[in-house]
């Protein structure tokens, strides 16, 4: 009965949980202050910071004021020494911000609940602006607080939000809290089991946004895939007055500069003609300064210009045949022991996937930081990128499929002008139910209504032929992707590395087959015999066999094993080998390379050499 009140007051508050305000495109290129940095906490298991009440329930925080004057986000002070006030953040120890909460206290190692964070600013706000607080991501349900009044809510531990607070903010002594709750739930995506770390905290930045009255919240500009000749797409405004209002696209590079009206609801497509646009290749990543104007703001970008798309059994990089040299990687700093979040830990983890000659990465499971994409853009990685319908999901639930859309919908908006991205992927490892199948379909749906531009895919699961070591993809959403992927763990899981010998494929789609993953674990410089496992050389020749396995598949046309750097993971237990680490990394959890990594590598030099292709000017 309890559960099924919670999951009643869960969808009664849906659309207030979801009636997030419209995320604003590109908050990279727009004013803003930095709130990063040094912020107070409080850890609450029991919720007092809402009311010392046993009977308080998650879902509803409209009430919590009312049981007693001092809730945490009030941030009260003491006034006199009769005062009752059971916490003082100014007092309190103080976590950095962005990060993880996880490594930088020993006591939050495996913490899984809510914490309070508070910080203080001042903000001179001219009259003819408004003022946004934005985080790039904060795990998992988050509820924000300025100067004593809530100013928003947000569920969804990987994806970027934004409140306004034009009106609330203070010239000086405004003070900020904010609830972050990192539990895992059945109702939520993911699900209460994976098989990487549960980080908590505020993981990303957290900035304030300056705007114009009226601003560009949103924008796409791409080549257009079915006629490529053109570059299309749409600008969107916000603001009191944003009807017939000029907005101007200019390219200066190849001397391209168009003016638009937009409409009464301040939207309007636009087109320009891409004659002298040299194309975006993972060789030649050319990108172009990009700049939309209106009266009262410029927005800058600087977007590559390519088409994705497949044709039976290949995949098409505008027009020419490629093969996806991947790797799968973990928002994970290993170095520093915690989740990654920066330019420079892009720069590091995605330099790693170069020096294996990787042409692709796969973000797993979740969004990555907005900093992956934008450095993919420079060095020239495509990328696949993927929401985390992972596991248990419950399909029939209408709560975890807002959570999953809501992600989504955040995702593909955030990085839609990124070159890199060519994959948008609905899910990974989920079960073969008819209402997963309609979950997925509607997913691919939305993805679409927003991007139409890139392919579709998901990682699904092989199933194995009755009586024959033939492996097959009976997955009905395979009918809806434009690229079949699997993982498959032969060699690992139930096998020895000889066995992949005996294997085949029956893939029969007449689409582009991919191995989304494989591998096995080795502890870094543990040494031993091929078939010892945890040995760097049972990873060895793990690698060897799958890669003369998958020589044989006909329509294959890329892979990203698993995986690139040892992660950290709760699931992974064997003392003295993986220590709470899964160990399937080609690089060590202090980036050493283990002796598989130069097998793939090896295997990627032949594959660049065999898919050449001449860069058209």
């Amino acid at each position: 009965m309890k559960r099924a009140i919670r999951v009643l007051l869960a969808i009664l508050l849906c659309s207030e949980t979801f009636a997030q305000e419209n995320l604003i495109h590109n908050v990279y290129s727009r004013a803003s202050t930095s709130l990063n940095g040094n912020w107070h906490y409080i850890i609450d298991p029991y919720e007092t910071g809402y009311r010392n009440h046993r009977n308080w329930i998650p879902f509803d925080v409209k009430d919590y004021g009312k049981a007693s004057a001092k809730p945490y986000w009030t941030n009260k002070k003491m006034e006199n020494s009769s005062d009752r006030i059971e916490y003082d953040f100014d007092k309190s120890p103080t976590l950095s911000v962005p990060g993880d909460w996880n490594h930088q206290k020993d006591e939050l190692l495996y913490y899984e609940g809510t914490v309070w964070y508070k910080t203080s600013f001042d903000y001179d706000l001219p009259a003819n602006k408004r003022l946004f607080l934005y985080f790039g991501a904060a795990n998992y349900e988050t509820v924000a607080y300025l100067n004593g009044e809530k100013i928003g809510l947000h569920q969804g531990g990987f994806d970027p939000f934004n409140f306004e607070i034009t009106d609330k903010v203070k010239t000086t002594g405004n003070f900020l809290v904010v609830r972050v709750d990192n539990r895992r739930e059945k109702e939520r995506v993911p699900n209460l089991t994976t098989d990487w770390w549960n980080y908590g905290g505020i993981t990303r930045d957290v900035k304030l946004v300056e705007l114009p009255k009226n601003f560009v919240l949103d924008y796409h500009i791409q080549l257009d895939r079915s006629d490529p000749s053109m570059i299309r797409g749409y600008v969107q405004l916000d603001g009191p007055s944003i009807g017939a209002q000029t907005v101007t696209l200019s390219i200066p590079e190849i001397r391209q500069e168009n003016s638009f009206t937009t409409d009464a609801n301040g939207y309007v497509e636009i087109s320009l003609p891409a004659k002298k646009i040299k194309r975006w290749y993972p060789e030649r990543p050319k990108l172009y300064d990009v700049t939309i104007s209106t009266g009262e703001e410029q927005v800058e970008d600087r977007i590559g210009f390519r088409t994705i798309e497949t044709r039976g059994e290949d995949i098409l990089l505008n027009g020419k045949s490629i093969f996806l040299r991947g790797i799968s990687l973990h928002e994970e700093v290993p170095q520093r022991m915690g989740r990654a979040y920066s330019g420079d830990d892009a720069r590091m983890l995605l330099g790693w996937a170069r020096a294996l000659n990787c042409n692709f990465v796969r973000l797993a499971h979740y969004p990555h930081n907005e900093h992956m994409p934008r450095v993919a853009d420079e060095m020239g990685l495509l990328l696949w990128e993927e929401i985390p319908v992972y596991w248990g999901i419950d399909y029939e639930n209408p709560v975890a499929y807002n959570q999953a859309v809501n992600q989504l919908t955040s995702l593909v908006h955030r990085d839609k002008n990124r070159a890199s991205v060519v994959v948008w992927s609905m899910a990974n490892e989920t079960p073969e139910t008819e209402a997963r199948l309609e979950f997925l379909k509607k997913l691919r749906e939305t993805a679409l209504s927003i991007d139409p531009n890139r392919l579709i895919s998901a990682a699904l699961e092989r199933d194995e032929t009755p009586g024959k070591k033939e492996m097959v993809i009976p997955d009905p959403f395979a009918q809806y992707v434009d690229l079949v992927s699997c993982n498959e763990y032969v060699g690992w899981y139930g096998t020895l590395p000889e066995e992949c010998s005996e294997v085949t494929w029956n893939i029969d789609f007449n689409k582009p087959f991919f191995i989304s993953e494989f591998g096995g674990g080795a502890l870094y410089n543990y040494h031993g015999d091929k078939l010892d496992r945890w040995t760097e050389e049972y990873q060895e020749y793990l690698y060897k066999e799958q890669i003369k396995m998958l020589r044989k598949v006909s329509p294959l046309r890329g892979m990203t094993p698993w995986i690139l750097v040892d992660f950290r993971s709760p699931r992974r237990n064997l003392p003295e080998i993986q220590d709470g680490w899964n160990r399937k990394g080609l690089l060590s959890d202090r980036g050493f390379k283990k002796k598989a990594f130069y097998v793939l590598k090896s295997f990627y030099d032949e594959m660049e050499k065999k898919y050449a292709y001449k860069i058209d000017d």
